[in-house]
């Protein structure tokens, strides 16, 4: 996600590089740049023309710092801008009514469906509400179908009337049961359709008439840039929607649709997603993107990841192995598993500054743990609590069950060795203790 335009932008600031002051002449070569990276990256022309010109206003009127180099400052102010277009802060679902609805429209194939889903699973499992989806996509034969596959992986009930096709009889019978279940949310999933198709349009219209929905989500694919500002303006004028949602941000994508929406609609960006992993859907924070934007990370996000994952009582328990020195091949895996939940590995490295530019070419698989997992699943139970005991003949018997080489278990025995090792030093002081010694 964004890594042309974050390349294009990191040689646009060089333009800057070595100057002493910020002046009229440079700010223009560089925002030149900037415009151009804007361009490449699908933003509309007027949107990339008005983002330099606030920027050329504040950079002129700055009074730089003996103390800060004016790229610092090109810098600062362009990442202050880009997290201004994109909404500043995040913005926040309204979920509350008896029960709230959540109305999900968007176009054909941009994900609505996969993202009811998502929606559903986040509202349940990290605001602890209960939710119901509502099939009420009656134009696309499988649409029903997918849903109530995905509304079994997540153990959300999902609402279908057996040969209605109108979507409005659906819903309302949708909201009559979930009020009589206690159901907190109804999440309706809706028809994809076409902006120049005007019956469909209409439908939609009146659907959000007659459920007057307290939030209104309008579902659409990054990968279509310019062409997605297009269609949330109709969509904005057909059914006046409360926020977007950027799926397929995974893909190709060129990020123009993410910088160009809210200052095109109004609307604030709410949610991210990517990928069709059902917990791959993020909130979105305008500042934090534009820290990725501008190769700063967002560690942030690793963090409220990782304390997604965390377990209390069972960090207490492994914390008191390590004391006693029998953290195992047992707890290793459990925390494979940990770090697995989290998400992509390349996308979780990606957060850490500077590391989108290191990985660019880097080809980090989604099975990327696989080998791991078959070598430790491979090993007895003794072995797994006993890594000490693994000598030569089982390391050979431990690589031919997995479908691996003896090397490659050696390379996961000292890669646990270290781990192990690491944790102890983290826990005592020491590694603290060292990596100061090391700065000085």
């Amino acid at each position: 996600m964004f890594e042309n335009l974050s390349e294009r932008l990191e040689r646009s600031f060089k333009l800057l590089k070595g100057e002493g002051k910020i002046s009229e002449i440079n700010v223009a070569e560089t925002l030149k740049e900037v415009r151009r990276s804007l361009l490449d990256a699908d933003v509309s022309y007027k949107v990339a023309k008005e983002f330099c010109d606030r920027v050329k206003e504040k950079a002129m009127g700055q009074n730089v710092l003996t103390a800060v180099k004016p790229q610092q400052m090109m810098v600062k102010i362009v990442h202050d801008e880009l997290a201004d277009f994109m909404g500043s802060d995040s913005s926040d679902i309204q979920v509350k009514g008896s029960p709230a609805v959540v109305l999900v429209a968007g176009l054909n194939g941009s994900g609505k469906t996969t993202f009811s889903a998502k929606l559903a699973r986040l509202l349940k499992s990290k605001r602890g509400m209960k939710v119901m989806l509502a099939a009420c996509d009656t134009f696309r034969p499988a649409a029903i179908e997918q849903l109530k596959t995905l509304g079994g992986q997540i153990e959300v009930p999902v609402f279908s009337v057996d040969g209605e096709k109108n979507p409005v009889t659906v819903a309302t019978q949708a909201i009559a049961q979930a009020r009589r279940d206690g159901v907190s949310v109804v999440v309706v999933d809706t028809a994809g359709r076409l902006t120049v198709d005007q019956e469909l349009m209409e439908e939609i219209s009146t659907l959000h008439d007659a459920l007057k929905p307290q939030e209104t989500l309008f579902v659409v694919d990054a990968m279509t840039g310019q062409d997605a500002v297009e269609t949330a303006r109709a969509f904005q004028q057909a059914i006046d929607f409360d926020g977007v949602v950027l799926t397929k941000m995974d893909g190709d994508t060129r990020g123009g649709a993410a910088l160009s929406i809210k200052a095109v609609t109004g609307k604030p960006i709410k949610f991210i997603s990517s990928g069709e992993k059902l917990e791959a859907l993020d909130v979105f924070h305008p500042k934090r993107i534009a820290d990725r934007i501008l190769g700063m990370g967002d560690v942030v996000s690793l963090v409220e990841k990782a304390q997604e994952q965390f377990d209390e009582q069972q960090a207490r328990a492994l914390k008191k192995k390590l004391a006693k020195n029998q953290f195992n091949l047992n707890d290793f895996y459990n925390q494979l598993q940990q770090v697995k939940k989290m998400g992509n590995v390349k996308d979780l490295a990606g957060m850490l500054p500077g590391m989108d530019k290191a990985l660019k070419d880097v080809d980090i698989p989604d099975d990327a743990y696989k080998g791991t997992e078959a070598i430790i699943q491979s090993m007895t139970p003794y072995e797994r609590e006993n890594p000490e005991a693994i000598n030569g003949s089982r390391r050979k018997r431990i690589a031919d069950g997995s479908g691996t080489t003896v090397a490659d278990v050696n390379k996961l025995l000292k890669q646990f060795e270290n781990s192990r090792r690491m944790m102890k030093m983290a826990m005592d002081g020491s590694l603290a203790a060292r990596l100061k010694g090391m700065r000085r």
